[in-house]
């Protein structure tokens, strides 16, 4: 082999090498890339999964209905009360859909929205102040369009509590509370009966906390107050520390206390764990 030639094979020889080099490079800088994309990537669906950790869907569906074409003077409360509790259960990180004077249409489409919206986790309040009435041992929220000479157009005109809370358990939600501030003497009641009755005891179903303004069968008479004499009382005791059924009951024996026994609201209980208004709380 000449010079020349020798020349030729070690250019050729340090040529490859060089291609090598280059080749053995860019993979490398391939399976790096790779290895970051993968991590971020894992990144990612760590902060996901973190993120979903703990999160508790908090609804609130909250009716104050005042307007009846029926009644001799509206319910000024309901509306007030309404507003009120929406803004403090917003301030408690609930996801609050507040309707006024709604229709039948109105309830059944806000019941319908609060049913896509729950979730396994979900703690889900009902709210309502206005006119109820029991049928048939049940108790029915009067939507303000209501049209009611008998006992049967109760059952189709009105909105079942026991429906909305049998819904809120079919969805899987994890804690029902319910709140009604309803036991008021109505224009309806005495038109199919002799005599005012109040609500009937709401049935409880699994991990659920029920405050109703007076006790089944008792009717109470509103104050004059800026709102319910319950709604006041609660709101008062909402950002008190404690579990809700702990609120509930502060609230049942503070009214109690009050009238010297003549409004005893009713709270009855199935929660299987603490649940707490305020999220710092629990």
């Amino acid at each position: 082999m000449n010079v020349r030639q020798l020349d030729i094979s070690r250019r050729s020889i340090a040529v490859a090498a060089a291609l090598v080099g280059t080749v053995s490079l860019a993979i490398g800088a391939h399976a790096a890339l790779n290895m970051r994309s993968l991590d971020a990537a894992k990144a990612v669906s760590t902060d996901q999964v973190t993120g979903s950790v703990g999160q508790t869907s908090r609804l609130a569906l909250v009716i104050g209905n005042g307007h009846y074409p029926d009644a001799s003077a509206p319910l000024t409360q309901s509306i007030n009360d309404a507003r009120a509790l929406s803004s403090s259960l917003r301030k408690s990180g609930f996801d609050v859909d507040m309707v006024e004077d709604a229709s039948k249409d109105d309830m059944a489409r806000a019941v319908s929205r609060l049913k896509a919206r729950i979730k396994r986790d979900s703690v889900v309040m009902l709210f309502f102040g206005g006119y109820g009435v029991q049928a048939g041992r049940e108790s029915y929220m009067l939507p303000v369009d209501a049209v009611i000479w008998k006992e049967s157009d109760v059952r189709r005109q009105g909105v079942s509590i026991e429906g909305v809370l049998d819904m809120m358990k079919e969805q899987g939600a994890k804690a029902k509370l319910v709140v009604v501030d309803a036991s008021r003497r109505n224009p309806f009641e005495r038109r199919f009966r002799s005599y005012s009755h109040g609500l009937a005891p709401i049935g409880t179903p699994d991990n659920a906390l029920i405050l109703s303004s007076a006790s089944p069968g008792k009717v109470v008479d509103d104050g004059k107050g800026e709102h319910s004499t319950l709604v006041g009382e609660l709101l008062n005791n909402l950002d008190a520390q404690g579990s809700a059924e702990s609120v509930f009951n502060k609230t049942r024996v503070a009214i109690s206390r009050a009238s010297e026994g003549d409004q005893v609201p009713a709270v009855s209980s199935s929660l299987l764990e603490d649940v707490h208004f305020n999220e710092a709380g629990g």
